[in-house]
C-alpha cells in the first residue's frame, strides 16, 4: 500500500487510520496504539491489515534520502519574448536555443550538457536559454510542445532541432552540421 492510501482499521474500542501504520516519516509501530494487542484484536475480515501491520512491526526503519538537486548552469544568458530578436534572430554568431522550464526533470537533466556545449563551442556557437514559462510567445511562435527542445538558429533562421534529453553526442553532431 502506498502511503496516500488512508483507510479505517476495526480495533477493538474504535479505529485506526491505516496512513498511521504506513507513514514514511515516523516507520514506528507505536502509533497504533499497542502494536501486538492491537493486533491480535482485530477481526478476521482484516487479514490484510494484520499483515501489513506485522511487514511494518519487523521491517528495518526506513532512512530518507535527501533530495535530488541537478546542477543547473545559470551563467547561460536567459533571452526572454523582448530579447529574442536582438540575441537570437540578429546575432552574427549560430545560436543554441534552450527551450526550459524550471519544473522539467528532463531540462535539468539536459543542462549540463548544454553547459559543456557552451564551453565547448565558445567563441563559435552562442548558447541561450529560454523558460517557456515565463516567455509563451516565443516557445508558440516556434510551435514547442515539448520540453527540452534545443533549436540552432544560423543568420535568423531556424536550422535545426533536437527534442528531448539527448546526449552529448548528438547535440554535437547536431551543431557541427551547421558551424
Amino acid at each position: 500500500m502506498s502511503s496516500g492510501f488512508v483507510s479505517l482499521l476495526p480495533v477493538s474500542g474504535g479505529v485506526v487510520s491505516s496512513a498511521a501504520s504506513f507513514c514514511p516519516q515516523t516507520c514506528s509501530p507505536s502509533n497504533l496504539s499497542g502494536s501486538r494487542a492491537s493486533r491480535a484484536n482485530l477481526s478476521s475480515r482484516s487479514f490484510i491489515a494484520r499483515r501489513a501491520l506485522s511487514f511494518h512491526e519487523t521491517s528495518a526503519p526506513k532512512r530518507h534520502s535527501p533530495p535530488r538537486v541537478f546542477f543547473v548552469r545559470q551563467d547561460l544568458q536567459d533571452v526572454s519574448d523582448d530579447s529574442f530578436q536582438t540575441e537570437v534572430l540578429d546575432s552574427e554568431l549560430p545560436v543554441l536555443v534552450d527551450f526550459w522550464a524550471p519544473w522539467c526533470g528532463p531540462c535539468r537533466m539536459v543542462a549540463p550538457v548544454v553547459a559543456e556545449i557552451a564551453d565547448e563551442y565558445a567563441g563559435k556557437l552562442k548558447v541561450v536559454k529560454v523558460n517557456t514559462d515565463d516567455n509563451p510567445k516565443v516557445a508558440t511562435d516556434y510551435g514547442i510542445r515539448s520540453i527540452p527542445s534545443l533549436m540552432i538558429f544560423k543568420e535568423g533562421q531556424r536550422v535545426d532541432t533536437v527534442v528531448g534529453a539527448v546526449p552529448k553526442a548528438t547535440l554535437s553532431s547536431a551543431i557541427k552540421k551547421h558551424l
